[in-house]
């Protein structure tokens, strides 16, 4: 199983970008795909999940919108007014078996991908 995140990239503050994930060896229809994201001498951060509906860390709410494709076992992070403190490596997981109450936990996932880095200048 693979994760690849793409759509990093550098950004003025209050801009967008648009983050995907692509799952191969196996599909995670009835599991979660999720992100997570850690800046420089800070812990992993729960950012945005989604199942059957979206989960999202408060930081982001209203700001970051997390969607899914399952026909093409795809995530996306759509993110918008994106301020420094976003600055992070994102990093996209997957994970079946995944209950309610440890969503928004990294130890949660068994699958992860390499990271995309998001960097917003001020």
């Amino acid at each position: 199983v693979q994760l690849q995140a793409s759509g990093g990239g550098l950004v003025q503050a209050g801009g967008s970008l648009r983050l995907s994930c692509v799952a191969s060896g196996r599909t995670f229809n009835n599991g979660v795909m999720a992100w997570f994201r850690q800046a420089p001498g800070k812990e992993r951060e729960f950012v945005a999940a989604f199942r059957w509906s979206e989960y999202y860390a408060s930081s982001v709410k209203g700001r970051f919108t997390i969607s899914r494709d399952k026909a093409k076992n795809t995530v996306y992070l759509q993110m918008n007014s994106l301020k420094p403190e976003d600055t992070s490596v994102y990093y996209c997981a997957a994970g079946t078996g995944v209950i309610t109450s440890t969503i928004a936990e990294g130890t949660a996932y068994g699958y992860w991908g390499p990271g995309t880095q998001v960097t917003v200048s001020s």
